[in-house]
């Protein structure tokens, strides 16, 4: 069987904000069709890496290709390529979960042909059909964030963009979010990029894991190999060895580690 190709190719990435650099030196490849964790505390440069591949920030240096296309060059065929959701809710709570849907369709051209037919194969997939009418501001986390997978599915992107999709979840809706997300990466080949700072999400989930601490990655590969190089038995023992922290220990410096770069972008 023929090796698959890297649908994503980072090198040398960098983002500074003034002196600071947030993503520091950083290269890695993800494979079509494979579920790719990037692990680390907040403030460790995930969310600033997703969004320089999705278009939402510049680098400072480095090459970056998505489906064979450098966003630099060519960025609205790029975006066409992905679909993302944000660690942030980005729903019109004051539409209904099939207005939103429309409205993301009209957004990237969904030909109107193929338009209600996806709509309602993807509602159906999360479970949503039931309450398509429905106003999204009465739907509970776990809701919303199944809507939210299914709206960035719907133009059939190569690669879906995964922000901490399950932050702020319970366990259980947690579990059924990557079930979904799972799911959907079997059937349809789809390449799933994500970042998080749950231990068992990743090990659980990802084929591979890069750990980013402090905007430089520490280690990747597969959750095996990390442990083999560690010695270890687990992932959280495995992050332990390479970063010589817990990601817990990091929460409150992640959060000053934040504010810091919002002043700089403020001066």
């Amino acid at each position: 069987m023929p090796e698959k190709k890297n649908i994503i190719l980072v090198e040398n990435l960098t983002k500074k904000f003034k002196e600071f650099a947030a993503v520091d030196d950083v290269s890695f490849t993800v494979k079509a069709g494979e579920i790719f964790a990037f692990l680390g505390p907040n403030g460790a440069g995930k969310s600033t890496t997703i969004k320089i591949l999705t278009t939402l920030l510049q680098p400072t240096k480095g090459k970056i290709e998505l489906n064979g296309e450098s966003p630099s060059q060519n960025r609205n065929a790029v975006r066409k390529s992905f679909g993302i959701v944000f660690q942030d809710p980005s729903l019109d709570e004051d539409m209904t979960a099939l207005e939103n849907m429309q409205f993301h369709a009209f957004l990237y051209q969904v030909p109107k042909e193929m338009r209600e037919k996806r709509i309602k194969e993807l509602l159906n997939f999360v479970e949503l059909w039931e309450k398509r009418n429905n106003l999204v501001k009465t739907f509970s986390g776990g809701m919303k964030r199944r809507l939210e997978v299914a709206r960035g599915l719907l133009h059939h992107p190569k690669i879906l963009f995964l922000d901490e999709p399950t932050l702020g979840l319970d366990p259980q809706t947690r579990q059924h979010v990557w079930q979904y997300i799972q799911n959907i990466n079997k059937s349809e080949g789809m390449t799933v990029f994500f970042t998080t700072h749950y231990m068992e999400e990743a090990e659980r989930v990802a084929d591979r894991v890069a750990i980013i601490d402090h905007g430089k990655i520490v280690a990747q590969g597969r959750v095996d190999q990390l442990k083999r190089k560690t010695k270890t038995n687990s992932l959280e023992d495995a992050f332990l060895a390479l970063v010589g922290h817990k990601i817990r220990d990091e929460e409150v410096n992640g959060i000053d580690r934040m504010r810091f770069i919002r002043r700089m972008h403020r001066r």
